[in-house]
């Protein structure tokens, strides 16, 4: 049962898995800040869309930080700094009344905060974890997050109404539980490693060349995610002339799909490879996309969200425990801030790139992208040399940093 290998857990995993399922559920101003900007501060929508993609580049700032604070200053105070950072942006947006540049900058803060957190999270559970545990673990943690992402818009349209100062109030209080629980359960530091690692010195990116292009080939697999975010509710809206409540269904079907099926699936990952998982993992992308692109409506929309979804839990799994298992443990923070930026570009990138798109040829060329994209991760994956999953009896050697030009190349010769 799942109850009794989450109890098998770490008491410092436990922890940080309410912790971030009460943050996630506790973010209650981002997905409502294009409104309080216009509701609430008197900017136009244009301008309001400028400040929050200028203030987004602080989730790259974050994930670009997470790295280097997880392996100076420990898993510990990157957490604590994320959290104190995201409350203290959200405290000067709700209590500051200046010009508009200064609700950007105090965004970019916030969202250095939020962009720190997953990546030193995905690290600590690098540490505390076994490679036999480190699948279900992620797997927790990304339903909990999803949970909480759930809940959170709810529970922060319910608090903007009332008043924006009990949103922010609400967002805040959250953040600080969640440090006070961090602060109080979770080790100062534990980069000696869980059970199944080897420390070692950093070799640099190139000693790790296999996980370093695995991470980024995944940037195929996380376009179509971005992408849909954008695409789905215009086309709900605008194409399809439909109600914006559709829109709620399509995520509430996601939702539902990584909640009831998440932990069955975890369970069957076990028995095979890295690159056959990562494989199915864009099939299922490309199968999903390929319904809205051949036999586009409402329904296909629909269907396509529960078959796409399972490519998004397999992927979020494999990677970081792909990182956990095959990094030097020196090396481990930097990568999952790899991972978490990889994400991020996408944010930023990915509408901006749709957009102009769609206002040049309409959302038939934007859905065929879309479903373009996963195909080309697959065929990298099919290429990328993707090494085997250790085991608690067979820790992985830390790999030695390449000295010719070949020894890069066989990072891109297929492999097992």
């Amino acid at each position: 049962m799942w109850w009794t290998r989450f109890k098998e857990l770490p008491l410092a995993l436990r922890v940080l898995f309410l912790a971030s399922f009460v943050n996630r559920a506790g973010m209650f101003v981002f997905p409502l800040l294009a409104l309080y900007l216009v509701r609430g501060k008197g900017l136009g929508p244009g301008e309001a869309g400028l400040l929050i993609s200028v203030g987004s580049t602080g989730l790259l700032v974050g994930s670009l930080l997470s790295g280097p604070v997880c392996d100076r200053r420990g898993r510990r105070t990157a957490l604590l700094a994320a959290l104190l950072l995201n409350a203290a942006g959200y405290l000067g947006l709700a209590v500051l009344d200046g010009p508009p540049w200064t609700y950007a900058g105090l965004l970019f803060v916030a969202l250095v905060g939020m962009g720190m957190f997953n990546p030193a999270s995905n690290t600590l559970v690098a540490d505390l974890t076994t490679p036999e545990q480190r699948p279900f673990a992620y797997t927790i943690s990304y339903v909990g997050n999803n949970l909480g992402m759930g809940v959170g818009p709810l529970l922060g349209g319910v608090a903007a109404a009332y008043s924006y100062s009990v949103m922010f109030a609400g967002n805040i209080a959250a953040g600080l539980a969640c440090a006070a629980m961090i602060a109080i359960w979770v080790p100062r530091d534990r980069r000696e490693g869980g059970a199944g690692r080897t420390a070692g010195r950093s070799t640099g990116p190139l000693g790790h060349g296999h996980v370093l292009l695995l991470v980024l080939i995944s940037f195929c697999y996380v376009v179509p995610l971005i992408g849909l975010e954008y695409a789905l509710p215009l086309a709900v809206t605008t194409v399809l002339d439909d109600s914006a409540s559709m829109v709620g269904i399509v995520y509430t079907i996601n939702s539902v799909v990584v909640v009831s099926l998440g932990l069955v699936l975890e369970k069957q990952l076990g028995g095979y490879g890295t690159k056959l998982l990562l494989q199915v993992a864009g099939a299922l992308w490309a199968a999903g996309l390929a319904v809205i692109v051949f036999a586009f409506s409402l329904p296909a929309i629909l269907l396509s969200t529960a078959v796409w979804t399972l490519g998004e839990i397999i992927v979020s799994v494999v990677v970081p425990t792909y990182i956990a298992d095959h990094v030097s443990e020196d090396r481990v923070g930097g990568f999952m801030a790899l991972n978490g930026f990889v994400l991020g570009l996408a944010r930023l990138a990915v509408p901006a790139g749709l957009g102009a798109l769609w206002s040049a040829h309409g959302h038939e060329p934007v859905f065929t992208v879309l479903l373009v994209t996963p195909l080309v991760g697959m065929v990298g994956y099919a290429l990328l040399r993707i090494r085997p999953r250790p085991t608690a009896d067979t820790p992985p050697k830390p790999p030695t940093p390449p000295t010719s030009p070949t020894q890069v190349s066989d990072a891109l010769s297929p492999g097992t």
